[in-house]
Formats: C-alpha cells, structure tokens, sequence
C-alpha cells in the first residue's frame, strides 16, 4: 500500500488534470453552441485542489479571462489555497 503522501499526490495530480480538462471542454462547447460546464464547477476543481490546472487551463484555452466576477473568485480560492499552504509549512516546520 502507498503512504498517504503518495495517495495525495495521485490526488491532486487527476484533480489538476480534471480541471484542466474542463477549461477545454468547456471553451470547445462555448465554440460550438454546446452545453457547458457550470462556473461553479470549474471553481469546485479549483477549490479541491486543482488550482493549478484551473489557471493552466484558463491560460492555454484562453478560456474565462475576461469573466468577472469568476476571476475574482478563482483568484480568491488560489490565495485561500496558498495561505493555507504557507500555515501548514509553517506549523511543520516551525
């Protein structure tokens, strides 16, 4: 069995490539008059870990970088993300 760490690892990389994904899926469907994937949800993806893949998808689909108030909400849960990041390397290591 693999320590925890590596089941987080594993986790967060199908979370990053989930919303990765998502933000092309999503901007084909825009393109093409299809059904689209809810804001809510891409920002879920970003939430539980796929910051990075959410911004890396924004960034090469081009997709939702002139859509406020999604933006300030993507921005907000990334430095959410980070701060808590920084506390949890505080605490282990301090």
């Amino acid at each position: 069995m693999l320590p925890l760490t590596d089941h987080l690892i594993e986790a967060l990389c199908a979370i990053n490539f989930a919303a990765f994904a998502a933000f092309g899926i999503d901007k084909a469907r825009a393109e093409n008059g299809g059904w689209r994937i809810r804001e809510s949800t891409l920002l879920w993806l970003a939430f539980l870990g796929g910051s990075p893949g959410a911004w890396a998808g924004r960034g090469v689909f081009r997709h939702k970088t002139r859509k406020q108030p999604f933006n300030g909400w993507l921005l907000g849960v990334t430095a959410a993300q980070l701060a808590a990041l920084g506390l949890w390397l505080g605490w282990s290591l301090g």
